[in-house]
């Protein structure tokens, strides 16, 4: 392909890419706005159709240095205290996902055991003990605080009713 081509080819996109950001409309442009668009779009459309490859950047291996210390996050039973802003939080997992990161990922990125916790101690057993009392754990058809001796009747007949076909 020559560089006419490309450029043509360049332009032609652009202009597509232009008239498809007006079309919208959510978009709110003045008539001063377009213009610098359309050379926007024709930058990005000529650095992608370019023959040359751009060198990869690779990512710098970022160190990560905690708000707290690992023990500091961990001194209170009612709270964790994030790594990350230092702040304290009952559980980490939607803090996590707000900044992109998983359990697994945090633990990665400040030299964390696997079993470091993600909820507060006392969360914990607060939630343990509600699923408890709503019988969550359970075997089917257990009941709670009874004995399966108990669930036996006694099998003599004193205390029984008659019914009323059998009386006469």
């Amino acid at each position: 392909m020559s560089d006419d081509t490309i450029t043509a080819n360049a332009v032609e996109l652009a202009t597509e890419l232009t008239i498809a950001w007006l079309a919208n409309p959510n978009t709110r442009a003045s008539g001063e706005d377009v213009p610098a668009f359309l050379r926007t779009m024709h930058d990005a459309v000529t650095n992608l159709s370019s023959t040359t490859a751009p060198a990869t950047q690779e990512e710098p291996s970022a160190e990560y240095i905690p708000a707290v210390s690992v023990r500091k996050s961990l001194a209170s039973k009612d709270h964790l205290i994030s790594l990350i802003d230092g702040k304290p939080y009952k559980t980490l997992r939607r803090h996590l996902a707000g900044h992109g990161l998983t359990p697994d990922e945090y633990r990665q990125r400040y030299g964390l055991k696997p079993d470091y916790p993600m909820v507060a101690e006392s969360y914990s057993e607060a939630r343990r003990d509600m699923a408890k009392k709503i019988g969550l754990g359970r075997k089917p058809g257990a009941r709670r605080g009874e004995a399966p001796a108990a669930a036996e009747a006694p099998a003599s007949g004193r205390g029984r009713r008659k019914s009323a076909a059998t009386e006469g």
